[in-house]
């Protein structure tokens, strides 16, 4: 086990202070857009409610989709931050973890390229290259996902098996990383036949494969049914392929055109060229074997009939980042591709113009447009009692989840607006979620007449009804 002072002379201490100045910044960012009250209900406050019923031992059923936590993609690692929510049950501790996660990925992306002889001062480029994939940023402004926790655990494990490290740490990631989420089940089977068939690594290689095949299947046939009787949530972006997990496969088969027809499309040429661009001064056709394990990710977003599953502001394409910034590495220390022209400098300049062009600033942005209503949308979320069964949107949901009962005005829930079920019912008329604007204007009419509900709070447009005693 290497010690701090090992670490800072295998990184450099400027690497290590880059990475904290990182996560500073990207929890800061992340923290100011919930404090605007423009994060979402899906998908933070879908985390935190799970995370602050699992603190205080009741089952996390999130109360505005209808399910417990783990019916949705098997993510046990939450279990594991629920010990942050008992000492302090905040969900600025997401915030915090994700930020973390993605400054440690970039940490990680450095010592992979000193293991493989690269120089402390590259290295550092490397790791400024990864924080400023677009991605990064933009999918830290983008609530929480469990599976940025993966992309580091991901990291780490193919320089312990780069380094024949123990296979017990090496489990240990893996574990970790299945439990961010089921679909990384295929990531890591995928990662474990590149580890075998092409870096030589038999045992690590079979261990992820073995893992990852397992944990796929009991996640979807057995753990996300059972919390979920519906089944995996995530097949209707696939209707088109078969009705079912076992449908898709044979029609895989069967009906290959439906596969190869999306696959080779214009849109997915496209979203592969913007996936490649912030890093194709790291590419290079002697170094492209580890895109093997990012191979599943790739074609379950090409497949999908879910736009958001092609772009760089979401968290979908997050799995493919370990293996690319692989190859990166791969490539820098045999001195090909681009890098060998443009240099560190070169490197730098080019990863920041991608990060400006492709990176999405108007998350944080658009939080400043209604500064006017800001203090009155804290007083009137500070006067619903902790234990009410509170209705409102899903910008102002990640405010009120540390509560059994928290309902939203419908897209993006699946449920219908049950109005027997609230005590209270906030909302934000000026600044309303976009996609429930007329149906709240249209429920403060109808509680203003309402007469089991009253006005407790209305200013700016910011509305309070609590049932009458």
């Amino acid at each position: 086990m290497l010690g701090i002072s090992q670490i800072r002379r295998y990184l450099g201490t400027r690497l290590l202070g880059y990475g904290a100045w990182v996560a500073l910044a990207l929890f800061i960012c992340s923290s100011l857009r919930h404090g605007l009250f423009k994060s979402t209900a899906m998908d933070l406050g879908f985390f935190d409610q799970a995370l602050y019923l699992i603190s205080r031992g009741q089952p996390p059923i999130i109360s505005f989709w209808g399910h417990h936590v783990l019916g949705g993609h098997g993510d046990y690692s939450l279990y594991l931050l629920a010990g942050f929510y008992r000492l302090w049950p905040d969900v600025h501790w997401l915030l915090a973890i994700q930020a973390l996660a993605l400054a440690l990925g970039g940490v990680m992306v450095a010592a992979l390229a000193r293991q493989r002889g690269i120089s402390v001062t590259t290295a550092r480029g490397l790791a400024l290259a990864f924080w400023c994939y677009p991605l990064v940023f933009n999918v830290n402004l983008f609530d929480f996902h469990p599976e940025v926790m993966a992309v580091p655990a991901l990291l780490a494990g193919i320089w312990l098996a780069r380094a024949r490290g123990t296979l017990v740490g090496f489990t240990g990631l893996l574990l970790f990383v299945l439990g961010c989420k089921a679909v990384l089940s295929l990531t890591v089977a995928a990662m474990g036949l590149w580890l075998w068939l092409f870096e030589k690594r038999p045992r690590y290689g079979g261990l992820a494969l073995g893992l990852g095949t397992v944990w796929f299947v009991v996640v979807t046939q057995v753990v996300i049914p059972h919390f979920r009787p519906d089944g995996v949530e995530a097949l209707f972006r696939y209707d088109y392929l078969g009705g079912s997990l076992g449908e898709i496969l044979l029609n895989l088969l069967i009906q290959p055109q439906l596969f190869w027809g999306k696959l080779f499309s214009g849109e997915s040429f496209v979203y592969v060229g913007l996936v490649l661009l912030p890093m194709a001064w790291g590419l290079s056709w002697g170094q492209l074997t580890p895109l093997l394990g990012a191979l599943p990710t790739l074609a379950l977003n090409l497949l999908a009939e879910h736009p958001l599953q092609r772009t760089l502001e979401h968290q979908y394409a997050l799995p493919l980042l370990p293996f690319l910034f692989v190859v990166a590495v791969d490539t820098v220390a045999v001195k090909g591709g681009l890098w060998r022209r443009l240099g560190d400098r070169g490197l730098l300049i080019w990863s920041l113009t991608a990060l400006l062009v492709l990176g999405n600033p108007n998350k944080l942005l658009r939080g400043f447009e209604g500064l006017e209503t800001w203090q009155a949308t804290r007083e009137a979320i500070a006067l619903v009692p902790p234990e009410a069964a509170v209705l409102t949107d899903n910008y102002l949901a990640p405010h009120l989840t540390h509560r059994q009962t928290v309902l939203l005005l419908g897209h993006p829930s699946p449920l219908p607006v049950d109005l027997d079920q609230p005590d209270y019912v906030v909302l934000n008329t000026r600044y309303p979620w976009r996609g429930t604007e007329e149906l709240a204007r249209g429920l403060v009419l109808h509680f203003l007449q309402d007469p089991q509900f009253e006005v407790r709070y209305q200013r700016y447009e910011v509305f309070v009804f609590g049932r009458r005693e």
